[in-house]
């Protein structure tokens, strides 16, 4: 019987946002963003400058959240805190970095979120925003378009009550491939991230959702993000999203890899 897992820690909040440590994490990894790649906003000016909300967008491959941590600490002069898998909070010397930088870890599988989900409203509390990839994973579509999410962005958005913003974001597939080991930096090469308006969560804003009327307002979310998505690479998205389970996927980790040993 495997051994469960050692229970993770959860980051402190701080009284200030942009505070010395998370200071510190940037001034290494915003020459480092820079040289990698170019992070062009468009519609920032849509984001509130202060108090709490929810940023959701999609996942296409690992250079995403340097991308929308970027973004966020540099274009919106606020502090990134991400939802992220716990095995970077396992990594020797990352993990510890991960959470002095606001970072909350959240378990895949085996283990209860109760901890994690309370950090992150702790954090909306003090008025600070959360970043989240409600794919849970990189998109498994093969034409890289987002998938369908899950649902825990949109519990949490709607039990604390704070606005959610979509963003689309495309360019980072040609930084580094989904799953790929090719990495083709350039800080001429753009990530675009589209903001969009705030999601309209109205009809969903009620004490007790049952499972039907959760899985309506995570689709709405996606299917926001995704026509962002669209705009950006000029194309029209497919009518519906991406499900891995009707497609045969693993919903984790490297599907690519997993299809390989089957």
């Amino acid at each position: 019987m495997a051994k469960p897992k050692k229970e993770l820690p959860m980051p402190k909040i701080k009284s200030s946002e942009r505070h010395f440590v998370l200071a510190l994490v940037a001034s290494v990894l915003i020459p480092l963003v820079r040289l990698l790649f170019r992070v062009d906003p468009i519609g920032a000016e849509k984001l509130p400058k202060r108090g709490p909300y929810i940023l959701v967008g999609n996942h296409v491959t690992n250079v995403d959240a340097l991308a929308v941590a970027y973004f966020v600490y540099v274009k919106l002069k606020r502090a990134p805190h991400f939802l992220a898998k716990e095995g970077l909070f396992r990594v020797p010397v990352l993990g510890p970095i991960l959470l002095a930088a606001g970072q909350i870890p959240v378990y895949r599988s085996g283990h209860r979120n109760d901890a994690p989900l309370k950090a992150a409203h702790s954090y909306l509390d003090a008025g600070h925003s959360i970043a989240i990839f409600p794919e849970g994973t990189l998109t498994r579509n093969p034409d890289l378009w987002p998938m369908r999410g899950k649902s825990g962005a949109i519990r949490l958005a709607l039990e604390t009550g704070v606005p959610v913003y979509p963003i689309g974001q495309w360019g980072s597939e040609q930084i580094l491939p989904q799953y790929g080991a090719k990495f083709r930096p350039g800080f001429w090469k753009p990530v675009t991230i589209l903001v969009g308006d705030e999601i309209d969560l109205n009809n969903y804003r009620k004490k007790q959702l049952n499972p039907a009327e959760l899985n309506d307002a995570t689709a709405l979310v996606m299917q926001t993000i995704t026509q962002l998505v669209a705009e950006l690479r000029g194309e029209e998205a497919p009518a519906e999203l991406w499900d891995p389970l009707k497609a045969g996927q693993t919903t984790s980790g490297n599907f690519k890899k997993a299809g390989k040993k089957q």
